[in-house]
């Protein structure tokens, strides 16, 4: 008997449910899912769209729990059942698939236990590449950051304890103990200031003052270590990406660590799709280009010659003619490795044996075109 026809995309789909990556469909649920709780709290759309609303509810419970069972009974095939169920995936698809059932079966109202669904918007946050750099930021720079959450602690319970002993006469429903005082204090330190509680003494004015700079210091304290935290590792993925791309370049291949390093420092990179022009007849040129992937096409004079991988071009502009002799466009997805003049002088000075390997290439192509 033969196979239905839908079973190979089936498995396929199947297949992309059990990786770890979230799939189209997975996106299309989360998004209806939190809307559709979103419109169950607006009554008058309830009133008019309930069975809609219910029902697609229902369907994204039903595709979590699909996933879910997915998952789990792919873990279980590759005996990694326990690794699944304690890492961070496991436990987002746990809840998504098990948290509104449990309320109801718990004798929740039906409103109230699909407000649970937000837990479906934790679904996105394993496979957000940029939080798993946020926690390698976190991880390096946790130093710094407990040291400035040690000073906005101390700031916070000395202006506490310095605003309740020169207020609890002045304002005592305000200022009656230390934590109403913690909550001025925390409004003021972060500079939120809402109002709702504010010294009326001199010297309780002079606090505040002081607390409203130091929260301005330790909020410019945190940003700066993150942001510095977040340049350098941003600067150390493009480095480990443009190295990858710089050693696969043939014409690199007999440099050294430390001259590739040199190297990769100076250039950047380029991902362009197909039948993009990169380079037209007559502009300056300003730059050379090195073919880490793909292909591209160069426009001759009664000719058309192509170019692959480890192939690099633009440098006859850099030796003699600063006017680009040709059209040149990609052919297919391609990743180039860009030199910009300035750089290209350096590295030439700096390794004589590629401007001989660049000088004899230019002079073979400027023979081929004439």
């Amino acid at each position: 008997m033969s196979k239905p026809p839908s079973s190979p995309a089936l498995a396929q789909f199947v297949a992309a449910t059990a990786g770890r990556n979230m799939t189209q469909p997975a996106y299309i649920a989360v998004a209806t899912g939190v809307a559709m709780m979103m419109l169950l709290t607006v009554e008058p759309a309830y009133d008019v769209l309930y069975r809609w609303i219910g029902a697609l509810l229902w369907a994204c419970l039903a595709f979590f729990v699909f996933e879910w069972g997915v998952r789990l009974r792919h873990a279980i095939l590759a005996q990694t059942v326990w690794s699944y169920v304690v890492s961070l995936r496991g436990l987002v698809d746990a809840a998504g698939a098990l948290a509104v059932p449990l309320a109801l079966v718990s004798g929740a109202a039906p409103k109230t236990a699909w407000l649970l669904g937000v837990l479906w918007l934790l679904k996105v946050l394993p496979g957000v590449r940029g939080l798993r750099q946020l926690r390698r930021v976190l991880v390096q720079e946790s130093g710094p950051l407990l040291s400035v959450l040690v000073i906005f602690l101390v700031v916070l319970f000395v202006a506490s304890v310095a605003v309740y002993f020169l207020e609890r006469d002045a304002q005592p429903a305000a200022f009656d103990n230390i934590p109403a005082a913690l909550w001025w204090a925390v409004a003021t330190l972060t500079t939120t200031g809402y109002g709702d509680v504010v010294p009326i003494t001199p010297l309780g004015r002079l606090v505040a003052a002081f607390v409203m700079i130091c929260g301005l210091g330790v909020f410019g304290l945190w940003t700066g270590i993150l942001a510095t935290g977040f340049a350098a590792e941003t600067r150390r993925d493009n480095f480990l990406k443009t190295w990858e791309s710089v050693s696969k370049v043939p014409f690199f291949a007999a440099l050294g660590p430390a001259a590739i390093a040199d190297v990769t420092h100076m250039l950047r990179t380029m991902d362009l799709p197909p039948r993009t022009t990169i380079i037209r007849k007559g502009q300056a040129g300003d730059c050379m280009y090195f073919i880490a992937s793909g292909e591209v096409e160069v426009d001759l004079p009664g000719k058309k010659v192509r170019l692959g991988e480890g192939a690099f071009f633009g440098e006859m502009a850099l030796l003699g003619n600063h006017l680009r002799s040709a059209n040149i466009a990609t052919t297919r997805l391609s990743k180039l490795l860009v030199l910009d003049l300035v750089d290209f002088r350096v590295l030439m000075a700096r390794h004589p044996d590629l401007s001989q390997t660049i000088d004899a290439e230019a002079k073979r192509r400027e023979l081929e075109n004439q």
